[in-house]
């Protein structure tokens, strides 16, 4: 009895072809908030670290303290939170992404001193493969700092020099969703 059409399994082509409109479809519908989202939530995270630093209240005090002694952790961890929790409110409030973005990242980078300035508190013994709790608090601030660039190169981000010739040549500015 010869098989329909019907009774096969799709083939691998049609299944991949199938699953491309799929991802397509899916990318279209979260592309609109990808971006606000990682936005939002990396503000949330900087407001809720810098509040903790700025009360005191941070499990992560004494290693701040412990990377960078030659300053005074009474006034310097707060201050650090202070900046964190300005970071996380500009992110949220979505102005000048390009410029947060940078010092975000730059704030970030910051936190790789632990590896260099406090091995034995990164690194299990001595081994860097090995990372501590600390090692891979820090360690996770790669994601962190990728994002904070996926933000600031995002669709639409503008050099300050690009909108100024922009509008020292007469044009139009760019429709805000560009």
């Amino acid at each position: 009895m010869p098989v329909s059409s019907q009774d096969r399994p799709p083939s691998a082509t049609r299944r991949s072809i199938s699953l491309s409109a799929v991802e397509r479809r899916v990318a279209a519908l979260v592309r609109p908030f990808s971006l606000p989202l990682l936005r939002v939530s990396l503000g949330v995270v900087f407001i809720w670290f810098g509040a903790l630093k700025v009360t005191n209240a941070t499990p992560v005090g004494d290693l701040v303290a412990g990377t960078m002694p030659w300053l005074d952790p009474t006034w310097f961890v707060p201050l650090l939170g202070g900046i964190e929790v300005v970071v996380g409110v500009a992110l949220i409030a979505g102005r000048r992404l390009t410029a947060v973005s940078c010092i975000l990242v730059a704030h970030l980078a910051g936190t790789f001193l632990v590896l260099l300035l406090q091995p034995q508190v990164a690194f299990q013994h001595g081994n860097p493969l090995l990372l501590t709790t600390e090692g891979e608090f820090v360690v996770k601030n790669l994601v962190l700092i990728s994002a904070g660039i996926v933000l600031a190169s995002r669709p639409g981000a503008r050099r300050p020099s690009e909108s100024h010739d922009r509008h020292a040549r007469g044009a139009a500015p760019p429709a805000r969703g560009a």
